[in-house]
C-alpha cells in the first residue's frame, strides 16, 4: 500500500481549553511519528511526498473566504497587536443572534470556529495544507488504478465544516479525497467514518449531495463531542435526501456492538453504489484512548480491515483520531495489515 505524507505537522501544534485549562493539545505531532514508525517497523516502504494542491479542488469543499482567512489568521492575529502564541477567539455566535461576518481578527476566529479547542499558530496553514496535499495525492493514486492507499494526514479533518474550524480540524481531508474521486470519474462515492466523534464537517459539506454518501459510526452526541451533529433523524436533505446516515452508539460500547454497526454501513454503502470508498480512519474508539469511552481493543483493528477488504472497492484511508499515544501506531497500522491480508 501506498503511503503519502509529509513532516509539515512537525510545525504545528496549538492550544486547546480542556477542563477549564488551556493546554497543549491532544492532538501533538507525537501521534504522526508514532504512525510513522509503526508503518517503518512493519515494512510499508512505499511513503511518497504528495504533489501540489490545487485551490480550484479545495474550493469544491471549503468556502473561498475562509481558506483566505485559514491562510491569513495567524499573521493578522500578531498584526492585531495579540501576544499569545496562538490565535483563539473569544466569542461566537449563538442563538438569535445575527451570522454575519465581522471585520477584525478575534471576532473572525469566533465566527469561523465552533469549538475551542482548536487555535491556530503560526505555522498551522503549512501543515494544513500538507495534510489536504496527502489526502489528495492519495485519492489520485486510487483513481488513476490503485486498490487502496493511506494518507497519513495531521492535522486531521473530519470535524472541518465548510466554513468552519474546530475539534483539532482546519481543512477535511476526507471531503477532498471525496471530491477528487469524482471529478476522476467515480459516479459514486462513499466517505465511511470510523472514529470515536462524529465526521460533523464532513456531513455539513455533503449533506445536500447524493454523488458523495457519508455514513459515520460514532459515540451519540447527546453525551459527546460534538454535541450538536450526528444523530440519527439526519439522513440528508435536497439532493442529498437518503445519502447520510449517523449510527450514533452509547458510552461503553464494546467490539461486538461495534462491529454491527459497521455491518450495516457496509450493507448501506453498497445499496447507495458507491465506486470507491474514503474511510475516516480514527482509531480512538480504543479501549485505552485517553478522550474517548468505547472498548474496542488492537485485534479489533485488523478485524476492521478485513472487513473493509471485502468491501471489494478502491479504497483511501485518511488519518482522523487517535490519542492512547503507545498503542496508536499499532491500531492504524492493524487496519492497514488486515485490509491486505
Amino acid at each position: 500500500m501506498r503511503i503519502y505524507a509529509t513532516t509539515a505537522h512537525h510545525e504545528h501544534h496549538s492550544l486547546e481549553l480542556d477542563e477549564g485549562q488551556l493546554i497543549q493539545s491532544w492532538e501533538s505531532p507525537t501521534r504522526a511519528d508514532i504512525v510513522d514508525a509503526e508503518l517503518a517497523a512493519r515494512g510499508f516502504a512505499d511513503v511518497r511526498q504528495p504533489g501540489d494542491l490545487d485551490r480550484a479542488l479545495i474550493e469544491h469543499v471549503h468556502a473561498s473566504a475562509y481558506v483566505d482567512f485559514l491562510q491569513t489568521a495567524h499573521q493578522r492575529w500578531v498584526a492585531d497587536g495579540n501576544a499569545g502564541p496562538c490565535a483563539m477567539s473569544n466569542g461566537w455566535p449563538a442563538r438569535r443572534m445575527r451570522h454575519i461576518r465581522p471585520e477584525g481578527i478575534v471576532a473572525q476566529l469566533g465566527y469561523y470556529s465552533f469549538a475551542a479547542d482548536c487555535s491556530i499558530a503560526a505555522n498551522t496553514w503549512g501543515a494544513v495544507v500538507d495534510a489536504a496535499r496527502s489526502a489528495d495525492a492519495a485519492a489520485q493514486y486510487v483513481a488513476g488504478g490503485a486498490g487502496s492507499a493511506f494518507a497519513r494526514c495531521r492535522p486531521p479533518g473530519h470535524h472541518a465544516s465548510r466554513d468552519q474550524f474546530g475539534g483539532y480540524c482546519y481543512l477535511n481531508n476526507a471531503a477532498i479525497a471525496a471530491e477528487r474521486l469524482r471529478e476522476s470519474g467515480a459516479g459514486r462515492v462513499a466517505v465511511l467514518d470510523v472514529d470515536y466523534h462524529h465526521g460533523n464537517g464532513t456531513q455539513d459539506i455533503f449533506y445536500h449531495r447524493g454523488d458523495v454518501s457519508f455514513c459515520s459510526i460514532h459515540a451519540d452526541p447527546k453525551v459527546e463531542f460534538p454535541y450538536f451533529l450526528g444523530h440519527a433523524d439526519e439522513e440528508g436533505i435536497a439532493g442529498g435526501a437518503g445519502a447520510n446516515l449517523n449510527l450514533p452508539l452509547p458510552h461503553g460500547t464494546q467490539s461486538d456492538e461495534w462491529f454491527a454497526a459497521l455491518e450495516t454501513s457496509l450493507q448501506w454503502i453498497e445499496r447507495r453504489g458507491a465506486e470507491a470508498i474514503v474511510v475516516s480512519l480514527g482509531v480512538d474508539t480504543f479501549v485505552d484512548d485517553p478522550i474517548s469511552q468505547f472498548r474496542l481493543v488492537s485485534q479489533d483493528f485488523t478485524r476492521l480491515g478485513q472487513r473493509l477488504a471485502s468491501a471489494d472497492r478502491p479504497m483511501v484511508f485518511v488519518m482522523e483520531g487517535g490519542y492512547g499515544a503507545e498503542a496508536l501506531g499499532t491500531n492504524m497500522v492493524n487496519v492497514l495489515d488486515g485490509f491486505l491480508s
